[in-house]
């Protein structure tokens, strides 16, 4: 799939994109500069424009490695992704992945040779930026805001907003994807393990499970056909490719998994940030309102991974990715962070996401971050007795609430400790 002057972070692999449509959307994707804008990209160069800080080039990494450090990412969440769906594609192989880094702001990405560096920045008013920073060294480097163009293929499936997509395909030999309904979708958490990461490269073990990473169809003939003979439960991608010029050799599965998770909640932040501003805007009666309800239930499903598919055995990464990000904290008195993992029959420890301390959650419209935290409530309390959540059990509740109350900042205030005896 070619886009012409646009920058796709991969169909196959994750796209990270801008969130507007100039006719119904915010007013950043028109423009030329970062003023308007409020998120980490647009911060960083503004201090670049001022001269506090600059970005150093380097041999062999380019401006990668300190454009990180900048916005604070770290190197062990590089995964890796060797589809060739970006319109980078002559430079992407299974010899020459592409390397994608993130943390809960902002991800870069890196294809060997490539002409720029490609990032995507979530602003907590306007949504999803992406930019493009020139690879090439210059007295000084400046990020790029893109335009529109993408939109057309990364708005379906983002609940009404253009966002992050984790997707499986099924690769030749050369990174090419098979296209087809049967083998090609969006990936999050509540996709069965045997369906992710077709045309990514996943190291860590996770026991009789499979997966479709690590794997091509090397028949022309049969393009359907994965030879998963030698992709599973991988410590090392050595041998597959030359990890010389990368910043490290990983493409951890815990930090998949995680990106899957992260992507699913923030598309539905997004979509329904873009609902609620439509239906304030257009009038629409009770079909709008049950409709804005519906996506806020669908968002506290998904915070709360009521949906989540479960992990038949204990699964297992090999790079830093699972200390450091639990690292991140924020911790209640016990020492428990919603970043704590589980990784035996489900990824994270705690059921709700870490991404409610996201500044895109606390972008959230008053009214409607109000109407969400009214939903949680109700169901960490018990108030909600639907079947849906009859999978969270009262310790799951309680303990959420524990851990929300002391780490979570300007909760609403009918949000007390005695909600904990409930």
């Amino acid at each position: 799939m070619k886009l012409s002057a646009c920058w796709l972070m991969s169909v196959a692999g994750l796209a990270f994109l801008a969130a507007a449509t100039a006719r119904n959307e915010p007013a950043f994707a028109q423009a030329s500069g970062t003023s308007a804008l409020n998120d980490p990209v647009s911060r960083l160069n503004r201090r670049l424009e001022r001269g506090e800080v600059s970005l150093e080039y380097r041999p062999g990494a380019g401006y990668l490695q300190s454009l990180l450090d900048r916005l604070e990412v770290n190197v062990d969440s590089q995964i890796l992704v060797f589809s060739k769906t970006s319109f980078q594609q002559q430079l992407i192989s299974p010899r020459t992945p592409r390397a994608i880094f993130f943390n809960d702001k902002v991800a870069v990405g890196s294809v060997q040779g490539g002409d720029v560096l490609e990032l995507l920045s979530l602003d907590p008013i306007q949504g999803a930026v992406f930019y493009t920073l020139n690879a090439r060294p210059s007295e000084a480097p400046r990020f790029q805001v893109r335009g529109v163009e993408c939109v057309f293929c990364h708005l379906p499936g983002s609940f009404g907003a253009a966002g992050l997509v984790v997707a499986s395909v099924i690769p030749d030999s050369h990174g090419m994807p098979f296209f087809t309904g049967s083998f090609f979708g969006t990936t999050d958490q509540r996709t069965p393990f045997e369906q992710r990461w077709g045309g990514w490269y996943v190291i860590g073990t996770h026991g009789s499970q499979t997966h479709l990473g690590n794997a091509v169809a090397p028949d022309p003939e049969r393009p359907g056909d994965l030879d998963q003979s030698a992709s599973g439960n991988l410590t090392t991608l050595a041998g597959r490719f030359d990890a010389t010029n990368y910043l490290t050799s990983t493409s951890d599965i815990v930090a998949l998994m995680t990106l899957e998770h992260q992507a699913g909640v923030t598309n539905r932040l997004l979509g329904l940030a873009r609902r609620y501003d439509r239906s304030q805007r257009v009038s629409g009666g009770e079909s709008v309102a049950r409709a804005l309800d519906e996506a806020i239930d669908d968002l506290v499903g998904h915070m709360l991974f009521v949906d989540e598919a479960p992990l038949r055995n204990p699964v297992a990464g090999v790079s830093t990715f699972t200390k450091t990000f639990a690292n991140q904290g924020p911790r209640d008195s016990r020492g428990r962070s919603l970043r704590d993992f589980d990784l035996q029959s489900r990824l994270f420890r705690y059921r709700l996401s870490y991404m409610i301390y996201s500044e895109v959650f606390d972008g959230l419209p008053a009214r409607l971050q109000d109407r969400v935290y009214r939903r949680l409530h109700d169901v960490l309390t018990g108030q909600d007795t639907r079947a849906r959540f009859a999978g969270l059990s009262p310790e799951d509740r309680r303990t959420t609430l524990e851990i929300l109350l002391e780490t979570k900042p300007r909760l609403p205030a009918d949000w007390t400790p005695s909600d904990i005896g409930h």
